[in-house]
């Protein structure tokens, strides 16, 4: 029988087999496919991290809500990636909290705090559900001259002067003055308004009666997370700056609110 030159060639190879590289267009398909695989598993580990950090965000918002007594959640955004694994540890490692009209309770909480804003590092839960604990916390109060108003009995704008406010005041008798006032941050987190100074003269007795009594104390700004503390105070076109800063911050439910 005839055998083809191929026949003979392999019956009589003792070597090893060489099997080549696969040709260029399965080594595409393969390409994709591993890509392909990979971009799912990715966007897969971040959808299931935002979600954790979605639930982590929320259950945050309730709490800081129920502890400080807001109308409506604020709004918190959990940095860092990925989240599951500071979950895991107990610690997140930085918080931006933002929550609107925090209210005053009671004669020792007289001013409203229209927006309160932190940013919160390292914030631990600690084995009580109702309280966590952040290593550091820089937040600003903003006390719009709306509410300070409102809280106050008097109209309260911004003076031409830097670190000052304007105050109209209504007269017990009629009438009206127009003072400007220092504002600053003074120990125990209190506003002081100090040196007054009446538009185009000297402060009438009435007057001056009237704002020593509304002004005789500095103003506490009690309403705001344990362990910050008042470092500056600076008048803007549409209220109060207020800006805070502290380490081992603790937030629990103010029973003063009950």
């Amino acid at each position: 029988m005839h055998q083809s030159a191929y026949d003979t060639e392999s019956a009589h190879s003792d070597g090893p087999v060489h099997v080549g590289p696969p040709p260029p267009g399965r080594r595409r398909r393969i390409a994709i496919i591993a890509a392909a695989s990979l971009a799912t598993l990715v966007v897969t580990a971040v959808g299931v991290d935002r979600f954790a950090a979605g639930r982590a965000e929320s259950r945050t918002a309730t709490a800081f809500q129920d502890g400080m007594d807001t109308p409506n959640r604020p709004s918190v955004h959990v940095g860092g990636f990925p989240v599951l694994t500071q979950l895991a540890s107990g610690t997140l490692r930085h918080v931006d909290i933002t929550a609107h009209d925090i209210p005053a309770h009671g004669s020792t909480r007289p001013l409203p705090i229209t927006r309160l804003t932190l940013g919160v590092d390292d914030l631990k839960t600690s084995g009580d559900a109702d309280e966590a604990r952040a290593r550091a916390v820089d937040a600003t109060a903003f006390l719009s001259y709306e509410d300070l108003s409102g809280a106050l009995g008097l109209r309260l704008s911004r003076d031409s002067e830097p670190g000052r406010v304007r105050a109209a005041v209504d007269l017990p008798l009629g009438g009206e003055v127009t003072v400007s006032t220092a504002v600053s941050a003074v120990s125990g987190n209190r506003i002081s308004f100090t040196d007054f100074r009446a538009a185009g003269g000297a402060l009438s007795g009435p007057a001056q009666t009237l704002l020593d009594r509304i002004f005789a104390d500095p103003i506490p700004l009690q309403n705001i997370p344990e362990g910050l503390h008042l470092r500056s105070v600076t008048p803007t076109a549409s209220g109060v700056d207020a800006r805070f800063t502290g380490r081992t911050v603790t937030f629990r439910p103010d029973s003063s609110n009950a």
